[in-house]
């Protein structure tokens, strides 16, 4: 069996439910890292494809993960807080 998954005759990898935590986590950070140059220099089958490979790994994860920890900065007010003008960074 191949373990790529081919829809309209592209290649999108291998299902993420088959792997394991480890290497959905290395899937995700080389996606997360070749997102930006896809995003400027990728045509647009390369960047549809990146977003659909995307969405499934980052799916599984949050599947996986359904009790993450949120920092209290990434939520919205968190950010309204950010944006009061107090002029403090992260970790200060």
């Amino acid at each position: 069996m191949n373990e790529h998954d081919t829809r309209d005759d592209t290649m999108t990898g291998v299902d993420p439910g088959r792997l394991d935590d480890q290497q959905l986590m290395k899937e995700l950070e080389t996606i997360h890292r070749t997102r930006h140059d896809t995003l400027l220099y990728g045509s647009n089958d390369a960047l549809r494809a990146h977003n659909g490979r995307m969405a499934q790994l980052e799916g599984e994860w949050l599947r996986r993960n359904p009790r993450r920890p949120v920092a209290a900065g990434r939520t919205r007010e968190g950010a309204r807080e950010r944006g009061c003008g107090n002029g403090a960074t992260p970790g200060t």
